[in-house]
């Protein structure tokens, strides 16, 4: 039978696709990469249309190999898929690094950007010029023996970060919480109580089973009354592949944490660099630590004294010392009582159905496209859908798969990631496709899956990552959608979007009660938006308590005192948190972004990029939030652009000037923006 991971239809074949196919699938699509790649290098007059779109293609056919296979392990994961995805990583990596520490194509490219440097587009020297930074960054200029070691240092790491992962996936999915008496209960949505019915029945026991989701656990530290029960839930979730909590040891990620910070330290060290941190910063906006941590910092002086301020109107609320479980449920209350809302509230009004129908009817006042859905794309599960954009004039841009609700086996958390990267070659061309993640709580009997206004930020905020992938106009994939896109500044477009989902006038289009179709009540919606700088203070810092703890370990690591992960971790807490947490908080064991995602000595990007987001929606503040010329700058300056131009550039070309920081300040209603700005 075909293997369905080498065939050539423009979406991929998930119910085809068996753990079986995996393996054989990447060798041959590797072995046939390397046999063209070893005739290219040896060109004896290499051009761009020779040797770097050839290139562009191969590196696009990986991609749509092991674009589904990697997407199925995080939404559908198995023993047996796991097997075969974790069989591949070293073979990829290896063929990566081979590919990247190739001499004879580092000379092959600097021989096209000599010869013919001048003559090409700005977007052919920026593919180039990317390439050369990477083949130094890959090292390869290294000597022999330091070669192969980064080589191996590269190859460890995928191993355990994947390993990370799977730790925290099964740690996830290891603990229920069993629950017989309804008092427990109290306070919790009818959904979710519900829905742990029926999980109880399904295992044959009596009461209600709650699972450990990202949902049910914020459902649980926002609503229920129970201490006992937010107790538990805390300190399931903040242990979670820990030698700490309920399952102590079982999925322990404190050896492999050591591991990872040890191989990034290794492999900038064997390029020069003093630390992984000074390495990922040679591919980002921020061209020094010390630039980001004065960043860093000046938020903190800023936003801390409100946060101590919250806290302790908090506490005064509750009329007693909180604990970390009990700040979201106290701080639900102060928000109820003060604005008359609350998110649980707020569901009814905001079925999934009528929220994507707003949203879409944003992006088409914005950048005239249109979303429809279609029936009949190749599916991993019944309730993924299916969805094609459309430019102004009915041409097709791209598609792409929303997979919205929380499920066992399904990574926690939410996403974007690239299905198809778009390519307009000779060889051929492809339109881009996306993956949109979410963990929602899924519909019951009768109605639609009901979403918090959180849960709307989350929705909005993929969706402009996808707008990114989807609305690019680079021809070559190393460049187009967020491929080349300097990590500090990819969230800007997922950020950028989430200002409308405060806006009134979109509040009016996303929201619509699933029983009587009525909007959101005009005095509800300045409720809610009137909460959007509640606790902003407290949420800055939580923020910037991650950012530096990440930017710590991966700046300050030596072999000699090795990771000390906890320690650095309460010095920065020392340092800017503002609520306390107890010893046993081992949140560093589950902070996939930093030890398994793509935001190693990265972190500190949400803030920087929610800077520009802040700053490049002020200008649309300035000239109307659908204004279409606006619109169309940002679409040609940013969203289209990938990686084609240096971000600040594009930042300058549509704002006119360098970002701001008071422009964030002033969105969170932190006083000290204007110090700040002056």
């Amino acid at each position: 039978m075909e293997n369905p991971l080498l065939g050539q239809q423009p979406l991929p074949q998930f119910l085809q696709i068996r753990p079986e196919h995996v393996e054989p699938a990447v060798r041959e699509v590797l072995t046939q990469n390397r046999a063209r790649i070893e005739e290219l290098a040896s060109l004896p007059l290499p051009t761009f249309a020779t040797l770097i779109e050839p290139l562009e293609e191969l590196q696009h056919r990986i991609s749509r190999t092991w674009s589904p296979v990697s997407h199925l392990n995080a939404v559908l994961n198995s023993d047996a898929l796991r097997s075969g995805y974790n069989a591949c990583l070293p073979l990829l990596s290896a063929y990566q690094t081979d590919l990247a520490q190739s001499e004879p194509l580092f000379r092959a490219y600097r021989t096209v950007a000599e010869q013919e440097g001048a003559a090409l587009a700005p977007v052919q020297r920026q593919v180039i010029e990317h390439a050369l930074r990477d083949f130094r960054l890959a090292g390869v200029g290294l000597p022999a023996a330091r070669k192969e070691r980064f080589k191996s240092a590269m190859l460890e790491l995928s191993q355990l970060q994947a390993k990370f992962e799977e730790n925290v996936l099964d740690a996830s999915n290891g603990w229920t919480r069993h629950v017989e008496d309804p008092q427990q209960l109290r306070g919790l949505n009818d959904m979710l109580i519900e829905q742990a019915r029926r999980r109880a029945h399904e295992r044959g026991v009596a009461g209600w089973l709650l699972a450990l989701d990202q949902p049910t656990y914020t459902a649980v530290l926002t609503d229920a009354e129970s201490e006992s029960l937010r107790r538990a839930f805390y300190e399931a979730w903040m242990t979670r592949a820990s030698d700490c909590g309920p399952s102590a040891g079982r999925w322990d990620n404190s050896a492999v944490m050591e591991e990872i910070l040890r191989r990034r330290h290794e492999a900038a060290r064997l390029l020069d660099f003093r630390n992984y941190t000074e390495y990922a910063l040679a591919t980002r906006m921020a061209h020094s630590v010390d630039e980001v941590l004065k960043f860093l910092r000046e938020l903190s002086r800023a936003a801390r004294p409100a946060a101590l301020g919250e806290f302790a109107e908090l506490e005064a609320f509750a009329g007693r010392r909180l604990a970390a479980w009990d700040v979201g449920f106290y701080a639900e209350r102060l928000q109820r009582e003060r604005f008359s809302v609350s998110q649980e509230q707020l569901r009814p009004y905001f079925p999934l159905p009528r929220v994507l129908s707003g949203l879409f009817e944003v992006a088409e006042r914005l950048f005239g496209v249109t979303v429809r859905e279609r029936a009949g794309a190749p599916l991993w599960h019944p309730d993924v859908r299916f969805f094609e954009i459309a430019g102004s004039a009915g041409e097709a841009v791209g598609s792409f798969y929303l997979d919205a609700y929380a499920r066992p086996h399904k990574r926690a958390g939410a996403w974007m990631d690239e299905c198809v990267g778009r390519k307009h070659l000779t060889s051929g061309a492809a339109l881009p496709v996306a993956y949109l993640v979410c963990n929602f709580l899924p519909p019951g009997a009768g109605r639609p899956a009901l979403l918090t206004h959180d849960d709307v930020l989350t929705l909005f905020h993929e969706f402009g990552h996808g707008l990114h992938h989807l609305l690019t106009r680079v021809d070559y994939p190393s460049l187009a959608g967020i491929n080349g896109v300097a990590w500090d500044a990819v969230e800007l477009p997922s950020q950028f979007l989430e200002n409308y989902a405060w806006h009134p006038e979109v509040l009016q289009r996303i929201s619509g009660h699933f029983e009587s179709g009525a909007p959101l009540p005009a005095q509800t919606q300045s409720r809610l938006i009137a909460t959007r700088s509640f606790h902003a203070g407290l949420q800055m810092m939580r923020q910037l308590e991650f950012a530096l703890f990440d930017l710590r370990i991966h700046t300050e690591y030596s072999p000699e005192r090795g990771a000390r992960v906890q320690q650095l971790l309460r010095e920065v807490r020392d340092e800017v948190a503002v609520v306390p947490v107890p010893e046993w908080n081992r949140f560093a064991n589950s902070f996939g972004h930093v030890f398994a995602g793509g935001y190693a000595a990265g972190y500190y990007s949400y803030k920087w990029a929610e800077v520009l987001a802040a700053d490049a929606f002020a200008a649309f503040e300035e000239s109307g939030a659908f204004d279409r010329a606006t619109a169309q700058r940002f679409l040609d300056a940013i969203l289209s652009r990938g990686g084609s131009r240096d971000a600040l550039e594009a930042f300058i070309e549509f704002r006119g000037r360098r970002p701001d920081v008071a422009a964030l300040l002033k969105q969170h209603g932190i006083l000290a923006a204007g110090e700040l700005a002056a």
